[in-house]
């Protein structure tokens, strides 16, 4: 049993005051705290009550942890909890910031998840797979995952893909179109496109090469090839390293043929 004999707000943080008892300082506790056990000067206290004013002022302390940490975004549950322990708290008191979080309406994954997927649509490339698995790595359950990829419709993923293909066909100009289609399909896959998305996306943009721009993608990487192999090899095996190379870029061996004639004209 004790008695507080001082009350005296911190000089830094005017939301905190320090408590004396018996003439010593014993601890410090949020204004809010201080009120809710109606902590006064001349009041006596034992051990137990100590022990709950602390208690409920370490739920206060993390309490205003967490709300910092949800006023720069939205979090989910599983991130404000990740957040919490790396602070070292008990995991009674993270349960009761959670729960009084959710009584505020400051978490609800529900609504984070429809946020979430919101923003990616309109503002990045990325498909539904890559929000999902966002959304999973950030602890949101998987019914809420579908209820906000809901938003994401077919039509919507098939607009996205082929204008990210579109965009990618010309910058993979110097490949074979097979090469160039293995590539998109690689960036749509990482991107989290699923392949049904994709065989549409070939079905409705423009694939097309004139001759001169297949001839300049085969011209492109001939030359590649030739100085790589030119300096290895010669005559017959020569030929043959180069054919193999340039049919495995998805050139057709005619075409191939074509280019060996045009590289020995040149030299």
């Amino acid at each position: 049993m004790g008695v507080i004999t001082k009350i005296t707000k911190q000089v830094k943080n005017d939301e905190r005051y320090n408590l004396f008892i018996d003439g010593k300082y014993a601890f410090s506790v949020d204004e809010v705290v201080l009120a809710k056990f109606g902590l006064r000067k001349g009041l006596e206290v034992d051990e137990l009550e100590i022990s709950e004013v602390q208690y409920d002022d370490d739920v206060k302390k993390a309490l205003n942890k967490a709300i910092h940490f949800l006023s720069y975004r939205m979090r989910t549950e599983k991130e404000i909890r990740d957040h919490l322990k790396d602070s070292e708290l008990d995991g009674a008191i993270i349960g009761e910031v959670i729960h009084k979080l959710k009584d505020m309406k400051y978490i609800d994954d529900l609504e984070f998840a429809k946020a979430f997927t919101g923003t990616q649509i309109n503002t990045s490339d990325k498909g539904p797979g890559w929000i999902r698995g966002e959304l999973y790595r950030k602890g949101v359950d998987d019914p809420y995952i579908e209820e906000a990829l809901d938003a994401f419709t077919f039509e919507m993923q098939v607009d996205k893909a082929a204008a990210i293909s579109e965009k990618l066909m010309k910058k993979y100009m110097k490949d074979s179109f097979m090469i160039a289609k293995q590539k998109i399909e690689q960036n749509l896959q990482r991107k989290g496109y699923p392949g049904a998305v994709m065989k549409i996306v070939w079905e409705t943009i423009d694939t097309d090469r004139d001759t001169d721009e297949q001839w300049d993608a085969l011209y492109h990487q001939g030359q590649k090839a030739h100085r790589r192999l030119s300096s290895k090899y010669e005559g017959y095996e020569y030929e043959q390293r180069m054919k193999q190379t340039l049919y495995r870029k998805g050139f057709a061996i005619e075409k191939i043929e074509r280019l060996l004639e045009v590289l020995k004209e040149e030299e």
